[in-house]
């Protein structure tokens, strides 16, 4: 058993993988906006430094997993800044100052949230990706407040998965026994999720989307939870820069000749 900490825990996805981890003996230490653990807005430097610090301080230096479960969606009249700092920078500094825990845990395991959004939703920026992995914050959260954060969302969420792969292949990350993986779920029910079903200017996107779920219907929370679950424990060793779609097979109905695509050699 070991120490994991886990950012977004109050509600949702991230509320469902403490119950699980707790099940299953392990010592979770929780943050959120309000009722976890540890208090802090992570969609701040300053809440972003409280956290790290609480986590270093409650982990004893050691942690032996972590999940950056934490994030918001887009909706109308949400300003798209408040998603570049929240569910990417709010992920991507956690991540990379908690490494040094996760290596005192060794062999230990990082697994950050990206979406299904990322190959199923068109027409994002990748101008705001490449802002994003360039680790700039004003250039993105400018960028993002030019267009309805709606289409922020996914450009997030990509910046997410790409800087998991980039990173996970790393000295830092591999050769120093954590591993470093990201899945992709597809529509949970959650109250991020309500939160579109409630606004009736994407309602009927949300419930046209629902309807194009394979298997009938939108996931549980505890369906992420049990993949978050396997991914963290020593089962799951030999996933390296994996990101893994949980989406009822969205994904395959919209895409399914686009992966796996062949590597193409330059110049061949």
């Amino acid at each position: 058993m070991g120490t994991i900490a886990i950012t977004g825990a109050g509600s949702g996805i991230g509320a469902a993988t403490v119950a699980r981890l707790r099940a299953d003996g392990h010592t979770v230490i929780g943050v959120d906006l309000r009722g976890a653990d540890i208090e802090a807005d992570l969609g701040t430097p300053e809440g972003r430094d409280a956290a790290i610090a609480a986590i270093g301080e409650r982990s004893g230096g050691v942690l032996h997993g972590f999940v950056p479960c934490a994030g918001i969606s887009g909706l109308p009249g949400r300003p798209g800044s408040l998603l570049v700092s929240v569910n990417y920078f709010g992920t991507v500094r956690l991540l990379s100052a908690l490494r040094p825990l996760l290596v005192a845990g060794a062999p230990s395991a990082a697994v950050a949230i990206s979406s299904n959004s990322t190959t199923c939703q068109p027409g994002y920026s990748m101008e705001l990706v490449e802002a994003c992995l360039a680790d700039d914050e004003d250039a993105a959260r400018a960028i993002a407040d030019q267009a309805e954060s709606v289409l922020a969302y996914p450009a997030t969420k990509l910046a997410v998965a790409r800087w998991v792969r980039t990173n996970a292949i790393s000295p830092d990350w591999a050769g120093a026994g954590v591993t470093l993986n990201a899945i992709a779920p597809g529509m949970i029910m959650t109250p991020m999720v309500q939160e579109g079903y409630d606004d009736p200017v994407i309602r009927e996107g949300m419930e046209a989307f629902a309807a194009s779920i394979p298997l009938g219907h939108a996931g549980r929370p505890e369906d992420i939870a049990g993949l978050l679950a396997f991914l963290l424990g020593p089962d799951a060793r030999f996933f390296c820069g994996s990101v893994v779609f949980c989406d009822g097979g969205t994904e395959a109905t919209y895409r399914p000749f686009d992966w796996p695509a062949r590597w193409e050699l330059p110049g061949a």
